[in-house]
Order: C-alpha cells, then structure tokens, then sequence
C-alpha cells in the first residue's frame, strides 16, 4: 500500500521522539528522516521504525466529574460557587475601599464613598442569582 503524506509525517515524529529519548544518533535519525519523507510504500516507513520500541498510547480524555462528595458522604453544597462569588466580592469591596481611603487622605478630606456604587450593584446581581434559577445549568442556585 502507498504511503501518505500523514504516514510520513508519524513516522518521522516516531524518529524524533527516539533522537529525544537518545535510541538514535544525529546522523543515524537524519538518514531514516530523509529515507521517510522518500518513502513510498507503508512497509518502507515500518522498516526504518522496526527496531524502535511502539509509542505510548495517547491519554485517555479527561472526563467532567459531578460535584464531589463531602465528609459525610452528601454532595457538595450547590451554594459554594454563590459563596465564593460573595468572597470576590468582598475583595473588591478591600480594594476598592482601600484606594478610596488612600484617595482620600492624600486629598487632605474625606471624599464621597464611590465604592458603594459598584459593590451595590455588584452585590445586587449576586442577590438576583440566588433568587433566579441559572438558565446556563437548568438549577437553582
């Protein structure tokens, strides 16, 4: 049968992984490069691998894993990604305060609190996910 381009192109990347892993020289792995890139049949290409140990298989796919269980055995909490969103919050919300005070004291007064109008909207948004179901997954938060 004759050799296609793809069947070329493994078994070179076969060659380079034996150079890689020091089964073959520099010189010995460009002589069996160019006899495969001339190769014209499948049994030129098995012969110049035939003394190279077969490739691993490729990994398995990783799968999506349901929610993993707790301590006692019950699923986790389908409100911990509502309570970690509450926790970026809150670190926008040091942030955000942060910068206002510093504003603030380099300013030599007290400046409006700017912060409460992102961190209320913010905050409200979170509020309106717990309330209405997440049409994304088809549950309620």
């Amino acid at each position: 049968m004759r050799a296609s381009d793809a069947d070329r192109d493994a078994t070179a990347e076969r060659l380079a992984t034996a150079l890689a892993e020091g089964r073959l020289d520099l010189q010995e792995y460009e002589r069996r490069l160019d006899a495969a890139m001339a190769a014209v049949h499948l049994g030129d290409l098995r012969a110049l691998t035939a003394d190279l140990p077969e490739p691993p298989p490729p990994p398995a796919p990783v799968e999506e894993r349901p929610l993993v269980a707790a301590a006692g055995g019950e699923a986790a909490s389908p409100w911990k990604e509502w309570v970690d969103e509450w926790r970026w919050w809150l670190g926008g919300a040091v942030i955000m305060t942060g910068i206002w005070g510093v504003t603030s004291i380099m300013g030599g007064a007290l400046l409006p609190f700017w912060p409460l109008v992102p961190l209320g909207i913010w905050a409200a948004i979170l509020v309106a996910a717990a309330i209405w179901p997440d049409e994304n997954s088809g549950r309620r938060r």
